[in-house]
Formats: structure tokens, sequence, C-alpha cells
């Protein structure tokens, strides 16, 4: 895909990787950019900045989003790429027989990393699949490919956000639709909160234009898997190859970890 002239949908997209894509795509010269985020005067400042329009929004209300998707679709006349880009990251001590990661939490990163994906698809989907085309960019997360210790609610959801993209994938790609998972490991963002990223962090962290430079290209490319950390492609590979060793080999990347200080 070319974003020349697109109609771009982001969702938290009023920071982090989100705010790094926004100012990229615009680099690109799409026609319609809309920012989309919690955080609506965020949002509203980034519009202004990047010439887009903005909406505030909760990714887990899906009348919501159906209607800011209707809304789209009557000002620029159809949404060629929606990137699901919205995230939250919750730590835990990995003690799965206490209340560290409470069903609350299980729940708000469902609703986050997989429902609203689900969310984005039934509403654009009718459109795309009219006209032949359209595309979906859905910011996971190595994590899903991969795993990350002390974040087993983020590391499960993300799981099954790759899960839900290749049956998306699968199902509508004779129809015209196509699909990437945007999987980078550590970013510079509010979400590693001035940390090392711990184990997502030893490969280096990017900066969010880093990350949106590569997702450019990916989109160019069509790619499924768009990998900022290279080293994401090796390590998906030695998991499917020996999976044993890969646990393994996990178990003792979280030894060498100490667990994270919960509130």
């Amino acid at each position: 895909m070319e974003l020349r002239d697109k109609v771009v949908v982001v969702t938290g997209g009023a920071s982090g990787i989100g705010t790094g894509l926004c100012r990229r795509f615009r680099e690109e010269g799409v026609r319609g950019l809309v920012i989309a985020d919690l955080n609506g005067d965020v949002a509203a400042d980034l519009a202004a900045e990047v010439g887009g329009k903005s909406y505030a929004l909760d990714v887990r209300d899906e009348a919501a989003l159906a209607a800011m998707v209707a809304e789209t679709e009557v000002e620029f006349g159809q949404i060629d790429l929606f990137c699901s880009n919205a995230g939250i990251l919750n730590l835990d001590d990995g003690n799965f027989w206490a209340t560290s990661s409470p069903n609350e939490i299980w729940q708000r990163n469902w609703e986050v990393h997989v429902m609203a994906h689900i969310y984005a698809a039934r509403a654009c989907l009718p459109d795309m699949i009219r006209r032949g085309e359209g595309y979906f960019l859905h910011t996971v997360s190595a994590a899903g490919l991969l795993t990350q210790p002390y974040t087993a609610a983020y590391a499960t959801t993300k799981h099954a956000a790759i899960g839900f993209a290749e049956s998306l994938a699968i199902t509508h790609g004779d129809d015209g639709v196509k699909v990437s998972c945007l999987c980078p490991q550590a970013v510079d963002t509010a979400m590693l909160g001035g940390t090392d990223g711990g184990a997502a962090g030893l490969d280096g962290i990017l900066s969010p234009a880093q990350v949106a430079e590569v997702v450019v290209q990916g989109l160019r490319e069509e790619s499924f898997l768009i990998l900022p950390h290279e080293q994401v492609e090796q390590y998906h590979r030695n998991k499917g190859q020996d999976y044993n060793r890969w646990i393994g080999g996990m178990r003792k990347l979280r030894r060498s970890m100490r667990p994270p200080t919960l509130p």
C-alpha cells in the first residue's frame, strides 16, 4: 500500500507509537487522517499539528467506535487503512494464585487488545468488501509472537490479537482486504515508564519515529508481520523449531529478571 491520498484512522494515536504513525503518515501525504484516543484533548492538539481530525474515543465502546467509522466514511468517502493501535500494559509478579492480576485487569486487556480490533473489523469490513480493497494494521507486540515475563494479561491477549489478525487475513484476503501486525519489542513510550524495558529491551529501545518508518515500508510491501526489531524473526523461528528448548530459554531469562515493583 502506498499511503499518498489515502484515508487513515489511528486509534491510540495521541501518544507513543500512535503519534509516530500519525506524523509519518502525514509526511506520506495521506488525504485524511483521523486520530482517535481516550485523551481527546491531546488528540486534538496532535490533529491541529498534522492537519488531521480528532475523536475522543474509548476503543472498548463498540457503538462509539462504529459511529466514528461512519462519520469518517461520510466525510472522506472511505477508510483505506484502519490502525488498531491502542494498547495498555499491566505488570504482575507472576503469582497466579494471588490477586496481582485481578479479573478486571484481564478483562480490560481483552477488550483493548482483542475486542477493539474485532469492533473495527465489524465497522469497516462491509465497505471494504464492497469496493474490494482495504487494510488493517494491528499494533500487537513481539510479546504476541513470543511472550514476556511478568506481563501475563498483556502477553496472553497479544497472542489472541495475532490469532484474530490471522483469521481476518485468511477469511477476507480474497475480498481484497489486507492485514499487517506490528510487533516491536521495546519502544520509547510512556508505556515503558522510563525503564530499560526488561526482556523487551534486550535488543535496544527504538523511538516511535523509527517504528513508524518501518511501518511505512511494511505497508508498502504488504507484509503480514512488521518487525522493527529484526531479531524477533529469528526468535520466532527458534520458538517454532524447538518449543521445549524455547520454554527453557524463557525460564532462564525470567530467572535473570527482577520482579517488578507493583503499586
